[in-house]
C-alpha cells in the first residue's frame, strides 16, 4: 500500500511539470543565494583564521617599541637573559607595489609551538631549516615572490594569503635590515618571578594579546550584511516554495480523500508526503549548493578586494569546497522546504476525512488564518516599533529588521485589497468593474509572489540608499582628511629632522602625524599630536563641537576625540576625558572617522611632545601649490623613494575604487534578489493561469475578445506590482534608516548621514515594474491565445 500510495502522490508531478520546476528550482535559488554568501564568508574567515595563527595576533602578547618601529638585538639579549621567553620578529613588506607579500621572520628555536611549520611534514626538520634558506608560503602567494636561486619555496596551505614566513636571519638579508627586529612575541608560559619589562627596556611597552584580532571583528559586521543578505534571499525564495506547495496540496485534496477512504492511515500518509519533500529538498538543494558556488566564485575576487582595501584583511581570491558552507546550503534547503509545507501539512492532519472533497474546503481553511496573519502583521509592525525607539544592540537591529520585513510582507494583501476596493469604487462601466473585481479575487493566490517582490524592492531601496550615502560621506570625507596635496613618510626620526626643517622652507603647511597607543576609558585609543594649521580649521567638520575648537586645542586647553570614542565611553563636547595619568582635558568637539575600529583623540603637537619627547612623527602631511615639483626635489635633494611620496589623488583613487568594488558585489546581489522575486511571480501566474479559465469564459462570451483579456492581465500584474513598489518605497527608506542609524552605530561604532536619491528610487521602481510585466508577459499571452473550445468546455460542465 505505502508503494502504491507514494506513487500515487507522485503522479501529481507528472502532470504538472510547471509545479515541478517551480518546486525544485524555486527551493534552489533560495538555496544558491544562501550557500553562495556563506561560501564568501567561510572563505574569508578561513584567511582570518590562517593570518591570526600565522601572525600570533590575538594568541600572544606582543612586546613593542614605544616610539620608532624597531627593537634592537641588545633589548631582545637583554630580556632573554631576564628570563622572558620571547621570540624575535622582523615583519615587513616585499617587493614591488601591487606584487607586494607580506615577509615574516621568526627564530624558529624559540618561536611558540605552532607558530611556525617547522618539523611538520618532510624536509621541514630544524636541522635543515637552520641551514638553509627556506621561506613557507601560500600557494596563491608563491607566484609573488622575488626570484632568487638560492631560496628554497616551502608550498603550505596552512599559511595565510599574502605572507611569506622565513627565518629571521633570512628575512633580514632579503629586507635589507641586518640586526632589526619589529616585534617580541611573548611566550603564554614564563617563569616565576620575572622582572618588570620597565626595568631591563623602559623603551619598550607589552601589547596583549585581548582585543587583538581587530580585522576580524571590524569585518564581521560586513559578513553580517551579506549574511542577512542570504536570508533575505532565501526567504523570498521560500515565497515560491510556500506557493507551489500550498496550490499541489490543495490540488490533491480529492487524492488525500481517496486515499483515506481506501483505508490508508492519516500518519502514514503524512508520512509519504514527507518523504516526496525530502527528496525534492536533497534534489534542490545539490542544484543550489551547485549554483551557490559559481555564484560565489564570481562575486569572490571583488569581496577580496573590499576586505583588502578596507580593513587591510587578505582573502584567498580563489573558492574552496568547505563543509561549514555546503552543509549549511543543504540544511536551509530542508529547513525551507520545512517552512513551506509545515501549514500545509497541518491542514491535512487537521480536516476530516470527507472535508477534503469539498471544493472550498481548502479555502475555507486558509481563511480562518487570514485574521490571525492580520494580528501578527500588527504585533511585528508594533515590536519593530518599540526596538527602534528603546532596543540597544547589533543583534536588536537585526531583530528589528526582521520584524520590519515581515511586518510589512504580512500586511501586503490587506493594503492591496484596500487599494483595490477603493480602485473599485471609482469604477466606471461593466469593463471597469469587472477589472476591479476579478483583481480583488486574484490578490490571495499573487499574494505570495508578491511579498517576495515587496522584500526584493524593499531592499534594491535600503541597500542603494546605505550604499550611496555611505559613498557621498565618504567622498566628503577624503576630501576633508586628505587636504594635503602630498603625503611623505621616512624611517627614522634623523630624517624626519631634516624633513621636517626642508618642508618648512619649501611647502606652504607641513602637517606631521604622530600618535601613540594609549587606552582612555577602557577604549584602546590612539593619540594623535597635530600642529595647528589653516588646513584643519578650513577642511575639518565636527558632528558635535564648543567654542572655537582649534584655537583651544592649540592653547592645550581642549582635545577632539572621534565618534567611536564618544559613544563607546559616552562622551560629548564640555565632558572632561582622563588621556594620561596626569592629562585630563575638556572635549571641544567629536569628529567623524569612518573606517577606523579603535578610538583617537587629537592634543596640541606641543603638548604631545612635552610628554612623549622621543615619539617624532616620521609621516608628514604637505601643502603646496606644486606637488610633482616638490615630490622630484625630495627625491632629488633628500634621497627620500618615490614609494614613500604619495600623491593624493593616487590614495583618493585608490579608496574609491575600493568602495566601487563593495558597491559591486551588493548590486549583484541587488540584481538576484529582484530576479528572484521575478521569477516568483512568473511560476504563480503560470500555475494560476490555468485556473483562470472559468473566470475568464464568462467574460469572453459576453463579448470581449481574447486580445483584450490577455492585456487586462498583464495590466492587472502591473497595476499590482505598481502597487507593491508604493508600498517597498517607504519600507526600504525605513530599512536604511535602521542599517544607518542602529545597525552601522553598533556595528562599527559611528552613524553615517541618511541621502535621499529621488533619481535611484524611480529607476529601481521601474526595473520592479519590467520585471513584474516581463513575468506576466508569458501567462498573458497563454491567455489571449487559449483555444475558443477551451472556454467552450468551461460552458460545458455548468450545472
Amino acid at each position: 500500500m505505502i508503494r502504491v500510495g507514494f506513487s500515487a502522490i507522485l503522479s501529481h508531478w507528472r502532470r504538472n511539470l510547471l509545479q515541478l520546476f517551480s518546486l525544485v528550482f524555486g527551493l534552489a535559488l533560495a538555496t544558491a543565494l544562501w550557500s553562495g554568501v556563506q561560501a564568501i564568508n567561510a572563505e574569508a574567515r578561513a584567511s582570518y583564521d590562517a593570518a591570526a595563527t600565522t601572525l600570533g595576533e590575538g594568541q600572544y602578547d606582543q612586546v613593542l617599541p614605544r616610539s620608532g618601529n624597531t627593537i634592537s638585538q641588545d633589548q631582545y639579549i637583554a630580556l632573554r637573559r631576564a628570563g622572558w621567553q620571547v621570540t624575535p620578529v622582523l615583519d615587513d613588506v616585499i617587493g614591488p607595489i601591487r606584487r607586494q607579500v607580506r615577509l615574516l621572520g621568526i627564530d624558529p628555536l624559540t618561536a611558540p609551538a605552532g607558530l611556525m611549520p617547522v618539523g611538520q611534514g618532510e624536509g621541514r626538520d630544524i636541522v635543515r631549516v637552520l641551514t638553509t634558506r627556506f621561506v613557507f608560503v601560500n600557494p596563491n602567494t608563491a607566484d609573488l615572490l622575488p626570484e632568487d636561486p638560492t631560496l628554497q619555496v616551502i608550498i603550505d596551505t596552512a599559511v595565510a594569503p599574502g605572507v611569506a614566513i622565513t627565518d629571521i636571519g633570512v628575512a633580514q638579508q632579503l629586507l635589507g635590515k641586518p640586526a632589526q627586529i619589529n616585534r617580541l612575541i611573548v611566550a603564554n608560559t614564563q617563569p616565576i618571578n620575572i622582572p618588570d619589562l620597565d626595568n631591563i627596556a623602559p623603551e619598550l611597552f607589552v601589547k596583549s594579546a585581548i582585543g587583538g584580532q581587530d580585522v576580524q571583528r571590524l569585518t564581521d559586521s560586513f559578513h553580517l550584511n551579506l549574511t542577512a543578505f542570504g536570508l533575505l534571499s532565501f526567504a523570498v525564495g521560500i515565497f515560491i516554495v510556500q506557493g507551489v506547495i500550498g496550490l499541489a496540496f490543495e490540488q490533491r485534496r480529492s487524492l488525500v480523500r481517496t486515499l483515506r477512504a481506501l483505508g490508508m492511515p492519516l500518519r502514514v500518509l503524512i508520512w509519504l508526503f514527507v518523504g516526496e519533500l525530502i527528496a525534492f529538498a536533497f534534489v534542490a538543494g545539490a542544484l543550489g549548493v551547485v549554483m551557490g558556488y559559481l555564484i560565489a566564485a564570481v562575486l569572490l575576487p571583488d569581496v577580496a578586494a573590499t576586505l583588502r582595501g578596507l580593513y587591510g584583511a587578505d582573502v584567498v581570491g580563489a573558492l574552496q569546497l568547505r563543509p561549514v558552507w555546503w552543509v549549511s546550503g543543504f540544511a536551509i534547503a530542508f529547513g525551507g522546504t520545512a517552512i513551506a509545507a509545515g501549514g500545509a501539512l497541518w491542514k491535512i492532519a487537521r480536516m476530516p476525512i470527507l472535508a477534503s472533497a469539498r471544493p472550498r474546503a481548502w479555502a475555507v481553511e486558509s481563511g480562518k488564518n487570514a485574521a490571525l496573519l492580520a494580528l501578527a502583521a500588527l504585533a511585528l509592525l508594533v515590536t519593530a516599533l518599540v526596538l527602534a525607539i528603546w532596543g540597544r544592540g547589533l543583534l536588536v537591529g537585526f531583530v528589528l529588521l526582521g520584524c520590519l520585513l515581515t511586518g510589512a510582507a504580512l500586511a501586503l494583501p490587506y493594503f492591496l485589497l484596500g487599494v483595490v476596493s477603493l480602485g473599485r469604487k471609482f469604477a466606471r462601466g461593466p469593463i471597469s468593474e469587472w477589472f476591479w473585481a476579478d483583481t480583488r479575487q486574484q490578490v490571495p493566490g499573487l499574494s505570495l509572489a508578491l511579498m517576495a517582490l515587496l522584500l526584493a524592492t524593499a531592499a534594491n531601496v535600503g541597500v542603494s540608499t546605505m550604499v550611496s550615502s555611505f559613498r557621498e560621506t565618504f567622498v566628503g570625507f577624503l576630501d576633508q582628511r586628505l587636504a594635503p596635496e602630498l603625503f611623505v613618510s621616512v624611517s627614522s626620526d634623523e630624517q624626519a629632522k631634516t624633513l621636517d626643517a626642508y618642508l618648512s622652507e619649501h611647502a606652504r603647511e607641513v602637517l606631521p602625524v604622530v600618535s601613540i597607543d594609549i587606552q582612555v576609558a577602557d577604549v584602546p585609543t590612539a593619540l594623535f599630536g597635530v600642529r595647528v594649521a589653516p588646513t584643519y580649521e578650513e577642511n575639518w567638520r565636527f558632528l558635535r563641537a564648543q567654542g572655537d575648537v582649534w584655537s583651544l586645542v592649540q592653547s592645550g586647553k581642549a582635545a577632539i576625540i572621534n565618534e567611536q570614542l564618544a559613544r563607546r565611553a559616552g562622551l560629548w563636547p564640555g565632558d572632561m576625558v582622563q588621556i594620561l595619568p596626569d592629562l585630563t582635558l575638556p572635549i571641544a568637539a567629536v569628529v567623524a572617522d569612518y573606517g577606523n575600529p579603535l578610538g583617537q583623540v587629537v592634543i596640541d603637537e606641543a603638548q604631545f611632545l612635552q610628554r612623549f619627547p622621543d615619539q617624532r612623527a616620521q609621516r608628514f602631511g604637505v601643502r603646496t601649490d606644486d606637488p610633482e615639483g616638490l615630490s622630484q626635489r625630495l627625491m632629488d635633494v633628500l634621497s627620500i623613494e618615490a614609494a614613500n611620496i604619495v600623491n593624493q589623488a593616487q590614495i583618493k583613487a585608490f579608496s574609491l575604487n575600493v568602495f566601487e568594488r563593495t558597491f559591486k558585489v551588493t548590486g549583484a546581489l541587488n540584481v538576484l534578489t529582484l530576479a528572484v522575486a521575478a521569477f516568483a511571480i512568473l511560476m504563480s501566474l503560470l500555475t494560476l493561469s490555468a485556473m483562470r479559465i472559468p473566470q475568464l469564459a464568462p467574460a469572453w462570451a459576453l463579448g470581449m475578445t481574447r486580445r483584450e483579456l490577455g492585456q487586462l492581465e498583464l495590466v492587472r500584474a502591473v497595476v499590482l506590482a505598481a502597487l507593491t513598489t508604493i508600498l517597498a518605497l517607504p519600507l526600504g527608506l525605513l530599512l536604511a534608516w535602521v542599517l544607518l542609524t542602529v545597525v552601522n552605530v553598533e556595528a562599527f561604532g559611528w552613524e553615517l548621514p541618511m541621502y535621499l536619491f529621488p533619481a535611484l528610487y524611480v529607476r529601481l521602481g521601474v526595473f520592479a515594474l519590467v520585471a513584474a510585466a516581463v513575468a506576466a508577459m508569458i501567462p498573458a499571452r497563454r491567455l489571449a491565445y487559449t483555444p475558443p473550445g477551451t472556454l467552450l468546455k468551461v460552458f460545458a460542465n455548468d450545472r
